[in-house]
């Protein structure tokens, strides 16, 4: 062996030969993330007279495999914002964990009384979304925006193309297609949102993980809640108040809708 501290552990050039360090390089381009690994499935969210409802299971599936049943895919941003990613979970815990945190960081250290609102997360992600998008290093990610601002329930959603959208009941993965639906009969405009209660909008999101679970087989009978409420105050700072609920179970279960299913095409009963 070459005893040089610099070259331990590597083979004596006048023994063996020159390493040949092309053995570990790439025969192509270098490429990023093409397909998520472990991911989170849907997030379902909607608003009320006073706040928003937001809530995500606790599953992360390694492919078809439910490996982790304990991760929470909420996380709250600052005093007035929730936010929730389905998709690949390294992807959303980079967002969490670095990005929106040193933007915290950075905000905290103005120390100037002012905080940052839902619609501030909100922008900031949707163009770190576009940002990668537009380096061909996308984050994998659909993010649902929830909180309090500027005196009125705040909601809307940024895909990994940097696509952004706002209404006033919505959910990403299959939720998108399963619960929406269920979402819009309660809430089908902004114009709805002042006639429906805070318990109204919870028991329509808790009905939409329900549904979710019986469909969605990337789905949990366990997940999680955080209700945002706010309250505006003539010449003060809105008085914001998020409540969480963990490790909800699914109540009232029922299976006998599947004594219904025959599967596809034509059937002899």
């Amino acid at each position: 062996m070459n005893h040089f501290p610099e070259v331990w552990g590597r083979p004596r050039d006048d023994v063996y030969g020159a390493y040949d360090h092309s053995q570990l390089a790439s025969p192509g381009p270098s490429q990023h993330t093409l397909q998520p690994i472990v991911t989170g499935t849907s997030v379902v969210a909607m608003k009320y007279n006073g706040g928003v409802v937001i809530a995500a299971d606790n599953l992360a599936s390694y492919g078809s495999l439910a490996r982790f049943t304990d991760v929470e895919r909420l996380q709250q941003v600052g005093t007035h914002t929730v936010v929730g990613a389905g998709g690949d979970v390294s992807d959303m815990q980079h967002l969490y964990g670095k990005t929106l945190e040193n933007l915290i960081i950075a905000e905290d250290y103005q120390n100037d009384g002012h905080h940052l609102r839902a619609k501030h997360i909100y922008s900031y992600l949707s163009r770190v979304m576009y940002a990668r998008r537009g380096k061909m290093d996308p984050l994998w990610n659909v993010l649902l925006v929830a909180g309090w601002d500027d005196g009125k329930p705040f909601l809307a959603s940024a895909d990994m193309l940097g696509t952004t959208f706002s209404s006033p009941a919505l959910a990403s993965g299959f939720g998108a297609h399963l619960a929406v639906p269920l979402l819009r009969r309660v809430c089908p405009d902004e114009a709805a949102v002042a006639g429906i209660t805070r318990e109204t909008a919870i028991a329509a999101v808790e009905e939409c993980m329900k549904v979710l679970f019986y469909r969605d087989a990337r789905s949990l009978n366990k997940y999680t809640m955080a209700i945002v409420s706010g309250e505006k105050v003539e010449g003060q700072a809105d008085k914001v108040e998020i409540e969480w609920r963990k490790d909800v179970q699914l109540k009232a279960q029922s299976w006998k809708f599947a004594e219904g299913i025959r599967g596809y095409g034509a059937q002899t009963v």
